[in-house]
């Protein structure tokens, strides 16, 4: 494997689903058996995103560090962006989304997922918020189903558990034995030399902290 393909500037492995979505070639059947099974079951599981280059992350982030995209704290509630300092900005963002270069979506093998069609009943805007797979949620019995039946398709969830890095995404889904190759190819120096390069916004008070922004959110260690 490239050092490159962790940082999604490129991936060899991805294999078109649709003319919307790519995923690493090893996770379409086991996704599209997981698919199969929801939909037995009365749930209707999608994707809401797959891969994700780190050309369309650095779009994510430099909208979100200009003001155009909304930042939440950890319990999803919004933030005045004009009082943020630029370290609080960069914890928010990373709250909730991830660095260019630090994303899981870059290698194919994770992806968010919902129940289309119980969120087209419910008649609501869907935001991908984590009140939508609790009670009363339009997503909570797919929520719920996956907690039962990830593990049979090689699924898990990496961002389960509040450590302080990355919030809680109970629809964010990653296939553990495809995601340990890249997981392996992290470093702080090869992210720190991507971002150089990069036209991102705020990158000199990532570049300073990117050690500890590596460790916190990027390994999702949290704080210890």
């Amino acid at each position: 494997m490239s050092m490159t393909a962790w940082l999604g500037i490129d991936n060899p492995f991805l294999v078109p689903l649709d003319d919307k979505f790519s995923i690493h070639r090893d996770v379409k059947e086991p996704w599209l058996a997981l698919q199969r099974a929801a939909q037995k079951d009365g749930l209707d599981c999608q994707l809401v995103s797959s891969h994700r280059d780190f050309t369309r992350q650095l779009a994510i982030w430099n909208r979100k560090w200009r003001g155009e995209a909304t930042l939440y704290d950890a319990q999803g509630k919004a933030l005045n962006h004009s009082a943020l300092s630029d370290d609080e900005k960069i914890d928010a963002i990373l709250t909730w989304s991830a660095l260019p270069g630090g994303s899981r979506h870059h290698w194919g093998s994770d992806i968010d997922v919902f129940d289309k069609q119980a969120v087209n009943e419910w008649g609501q805007p869907f935001e991908l918020v984590d009140s939508e797979y609790r009670e009363s949620g339009p997503c909570f019995g797919l929520a719920c189903w996956m907690d039962e039946n990830l593990h049979r398709f090689g699924f898990s969830r990496p961002f389960l558990e509040d450590r302080g890095g990355v919030a809680v995404e109970l629809w964010h889904l990653t296939h553990t034995s495809t995601a340990s190759t890249f997981e392996q190819q992290r470093r702080a120096d090869a992210l720190a030399d991507a971002l150089k390069q990069a036209d991102m916004e705020g990158k000199e008070a990532v570049l300073k902290r990117i050690d500890s922004l590596f460790e916190r959110y990027v390994l999702n260690k949290g704080i210890r």
